[in-house]
């Protein structure tokens, strides 16, 4: 794994400073401590940061073509680069190493953009091709590498894995999109289509973006879309033959590296799974890694353990305090874009763990999105039902009025939480959906903004674009929209993201096994019966490894890393939540209303509400504000 940077002028063919992009690396030395290079001509400059993982030797970057013709950089793992390579040679091509970034040169030369159908893997990266004087840079299928982009003043553009290797170019402007806060205190996260601050883009999943000297830039061009169209026929003992063959061959084709390999094992369905297919294929004992907690009611070791002493791993695991807030500020110079997915601390330390024993750990992301394994898919099939059989004009006054009326009972058990339930109801699919998945609904956010943001916002609301995307995605249920905007939107811009940005952070290649393309497209086939049955989702991958994994891992309720946040604003950080309300940061530029933020703190340290996870929003926007200002 590894870290690139670059700039392409468009407008006017300009040298470019190697030293710039040799600074825009520099700020990328976490992804790729292993070595570093830069290489300029004349328009165009391409930087790079090694973590070695396969070729130790053999494949510095930036690299050239055997006729020198094209010059990569990439961050990524191509994954079928010995099969793709023995097709190249079959066709004439010659090779000087024995790595993946090579093919990619070959793959360009013979397909241009065509080779990234060929390519099964997770990359992003940027090709200048000499003789057309053109720069080709994409990302993954489902965006598990990333890929940030600025136009800059003088008509050039500038890219690189991560915000900061854009900040570290001097001609860069730092100045906040308050759409950008307005996305992020509706998702917890600023998504792809949005960046943090004004003039950046984020290349989307999926994407390329062909760029030439003396032309304008277009509009990336999409080369992979996952489809909910098409609906497979057969028994249910044939797609658990098929699921069990696509899985095996996503964990095996992810353990070719030429350096210590291990997996995350949380005692999950997801993780467990692979673990049990990583030893299935492997002739040792595989690394494990958990990490657990010193309370009780969060702490999963027992179940990591379980499966660990069933498959025989060498398995490590650490205790930690569920007090994690220390790491507050490290976090935020990690993600640089506010994230307040708490889970990203927790996800950190298993990463640090992780980094002790192995270079390359295996995760088990993307099976709940690919086979609905999260309630909120299960509640949306539900929903939707209830939507089929109730005319509009008749769910929109009752229900949108019980949901008006209802209180919002953060306190009482899960079936008495209806008010979400009444609001979704009343609303389209779409619309219910992306109350389902915001942390913040409108009204709340509403209550508050200050003049400023109310102002700059205007008439664009964060929900928009998930509920176009909806809208359009190529499906035929409601419960197909939903996992198409949990694969398309949610995926990239939370869960991938904090699994890159972490693992990124201690020099840790993450892979993926379960986004295996040939996988997500197998999900999107299934019929509905085969993802959820009764309430029970993500029911075939489950039924399918119960010839590897016990009943009590399988079916268990579904938990995932937890972290006190409604108690840490009680207690150590209650003076943090009182200086995030008077923060000027937050209220000196009129984004939110200082007597709104007081009292939301006053509510939480007093118990008269649950403001926990908004706070913990307010907190890491507001550190993250600190780390994106000019000067630092």
């Amino acid at each position: 794994m590894c870290g690139i940077a670059g700039i392409f002028h468009y407008e006017t063919v300009k040298p470019v400073d190697p030293k710039r992009v040799e600074r825009m690396t520099d700020a990328l030395s976490h992804r790729g401590p292993d070595g570093s290079g830069v290489w300029t001509a004349p328009g165009v400059g391409l930087g790079h940061r090694r973590l070695s993982i396969i070729d130790l030797a053999g494949s510095p970057q930036p690299m050239h073509s055997a006729d020198g013709r094209a010059v990569i950089v990439f961050n990524g793992e191509v994954y079928n680069y010995r099969s793709l390579r023995r097709e190249l040679e079959l066709a004439g091509a010659r090779f000087r190493t024995d790595g993946d970034t090579e093919t990619i040169l070959a793959a360009w030369q013979k397909w241009g953009p065509g080779c990234l159908e060929k390519l099964d893997g997770m990359f992003a990266f940027a090709l200048y091709d000499c003789e057309k004087r053109q720069l080709f840079l994409a990302r993954d299928r489902l965006g598990v590498k990333p890929l940030y982009m600025a136009r800059l003043e003088g008509g050039a553009l500038a890219f690189a894995s991560e915000l900061k290797g854009l900040l570290a170019n001097p001609l860069f402007k730092r100045r906040v999109d308050p759409l950008a806060i307005e996305d992020y205190m509706t998702w917890g996260y600023v998504p792809d289509h949005r960046a943090m601050l004004q003039g950046v883009e984020k290349l989307p999943a999926g994407h390329f973006l062909l760029l030439e000297h003396g032309k304008a830039p277009g509009r990336p061009v999409q080369w992979w879309d996952v489809s909910f169209a098409e609906r497979q026929r057969g028994r249910t003992e044939d797609y658990a033959a098929q699921l069990l063959h696509l899985m095996r061959e996503g964990v095996t084709s992810r353990m070719v590296a030429d350096v210590p390999l291990g997996a995350f094992l949380s005692g999950g369905v997801d993780s467990s799974s692979v673990v049990a297919l990583m030893s299935e294929a492997s002739a040792k004992p595989v690394t494990s890694c958990s990490i657990g907690f010193d309370v009780a009611s969060v702490d999963e070791t027992s179940h990591a353990r379980k499966v660990a002493e069933l498959f025989a791993t060498d398995h490590h695991e650490r205790i930690v305090s569920a007090d994690q807030f220390g790491a507050i500020d490290r976090i935020a110079a990690i993600f640089d874009e506010p994230f307040a997915d708490a889970s990203a601390l927790p996800t950190l330390r298993v990463c640090e763990l992780a980094r002790e024993h192995v270079t390359v750990a295996l995760s088990g992301d993307g099976a709940d999105e690919a086979f609905a394994g999260y309630r909120r898919q299960l509640f949306q099939r539900r929903e939707e039902q209830a939507r089929a059989v109730l005319p509009r004009a008749l769910r929109e006054p009752v229900f949108g009025a019980l949901g008006r009326v209802w209180p919002k009972a953060d306190w009482a058990p899960r079936p008495l939480r209806a008010k979400t339930t009444f609001l979704a109801l009343a609303a389209s699919g779409e619309a219910g959906y992306a109350r389902a998945l915001a942390i913040l609904a409108p009204e709340q956010r509403q209550a508050l903004y200050g003049d400023a943001m109310l102002r700059e916002r205007g008439e664009y609301r964060a929900e928009q674009p998930l509920e176009q995307m909806m809208r359009e995605a190529p499906a035929r249920s409601g419960l197909d929209r939903a996992q198409y905007a949990d694969l398309k939107f949610w995926l990239p811009g939370d869960i991938l993201t904090k699994t890159d940005r972490t693992s990124m952070a201690v020099g840790l290649e993450a892979r993926e096994p379960l986004l295996d393309h040939r996988l997500i497209e197998f999900g999107a086939r299934l019929p509905e019966g085969q993802r959820i049955r009764g309430t029970t989702g993500k029911w075939l991958m489950k039924h399918t490894m119960e010839r590897y994994l016990p009943q009590d891992i399988l079916y268990r309720p579904k938990q995932g890393f937890v972290t006190p946040l409604a108690e840490w604003f009680r207690g150590p950080l209650a003076g943090e939540a009182r200086a995030v309300a008077s923060s000027e940061l937050l209220t000196g530029s009129g984004w939110f209303a200082r007597k709104a933020l007081s009292r939301l703190a006053d509510d939480h340290i007093a118990g008269r509400s649950d403001n926990g996870r908004v706070l913990w929003q307010l907190l890491m926007l507001e550190r993250s504000l600190r780390h994106l200002r000019p000067g630092t």
